[in-house]
């Protein structure tokens, strides 16, 4: 009888989140710079007519709104993961050295090859993140007992500090700054389809290769003793989960720049509405994700049309309270 209220409980949280988000993405496709009617949304999602304003709705802002979906999605798990791997209430992909590194190679790649297609430059993001995070747990398993929760996150600090810097002074160096700063700013403006065609199935395969772990995540979360005497190949497993986050974080970067605190607040918010299982924390952050940064992006084009306000100041007023809110809240036990 429990367990059958509690399912019912659950399936009813999914529906009120999935509705928030089809009316997120609803406001966000009619109101911006030049508001439009449901109308007109309608013709340019469905049909091949033409106007300038349907023009304008299926050339610019139905892409630029499915990337912050997808975005949203691919940092709220990529930052659920990473807390229960790490069991880090702190841990995030923009505090962990993830984004940084991939800023850095985007910064490095736009330097050294200014003709660089979108498949480049998407490489180099993977192998940016890739460095960054293995940067960061490298220093943290220098010493004993290394992966405390308080030194990964300095570890973090320090090697995101010095791969920003490192993007920052290439841009210099190399009289690039105005380039990789339109990549860095945090943004969804020039998202465009050919991107989408490239980065919607790869967050889809890390999202569902996710859920197919989230039972083994969910072990992994409480405790990896238990996990071993499961018998689980935790070596294995965290090494699969630690791709995935690299997939969705390198993605996300290609397509929006720096923008911290989203994979942080999510996972936060979405464990007090269905729990501790990661097999509905999961999916869960995917589509509460998407919906806030849907949000988030409505409030960019709208706050301050018709000039556009960074995203990621939008994330950060809500993010970093919040990031101060853990701190105080779990201070005795990431010390």
């Amino acid at each position: 009888m429990y367990k059958a209220k509690s399912s019912k409980s659950i399936i009813i949280k999914f529906i009120i989140v999935f509705l928030l988000l089809m009316g997120s993405f609803l406001v966000a496709m009619i109101y911006g710079a030049a508001n439009t009617s449901v109308k007109e949304v309608w013709l340019a999602i469905t049909t091949n007519a033409s106007s300038d304003t349907i023009t304008m709705i299926r050339e610019i802002r139905f892409p630029r709104e499915v990337a912050a979906i997808f975005v949203g999605a691919a940092l709220s798990v990529s930052g659920a993961i990473m807390q229960g791997l790490t069991r880090n209430p702190l841990a995030d992909p923009g505090l962990l050295g993830l984004t940084a590194g991939a800023n850095a190679a985007l910064a490095i790649m736009i330097a050294l090859i200014p003709s660089a297609n979108y498949y480049l430059i998407m490489f180099a993001c993977f192998l940016g993140a890739a460095i960054g995070v293995l940067m960061v747990f490298g220093i943290g398993a220098l010493r004993k007992g290394g992966f405390s929760p308080l030194r990964i996150v300095l570890a973090g600090a320090a090697i995101s500090a010095l791969l920003y810097g490192i993007a920052d002074g290439v841009g210099l160096y190399f009289k690039i700054s105005k380039d990789v700063s339109m990549w860095t700013a945090g943004g969804l403006l020039g998202a465009n389809w050919s991107q989408l065609k490239l980065i919607i199935p790869l967050v889809m395969i890390g999202i569902i290769i996710s859920l197919l772990f989230s039972r083994q995540l969910t072990v992994l979360s409480l405790n990896e003793e238990v996990a071993i005497g499961l018998g689980q190949k935790i070596t294995r497993i965290k090494i699969i989960l630690y791709i995935i986050i690299i997939l969705l974080a390198g993605a996300s970067v290609a397509i929006v720049g720096n923008l911290a605190f989203l994979g942080l607040m999510i996972p936060h918010i979405v464990r007090q509405i269905v729990g501790t299982d990661y097999r509905f924390i999961l999916p869960m952050s995917a589509i509460f994700g998407a919906a806030f940064m849907s949000i988030a992006d409505t409030l960019a084009r709208t706050i301050n049309a018709p000039y556009e306000t960074p995203i990621a100041a939008i994330v950060a007023i809500f993010g970093l309270p919040f990031f101060l809110f853990i701190v105080q809240k779990g201070g005795k036990a990431i010390s």
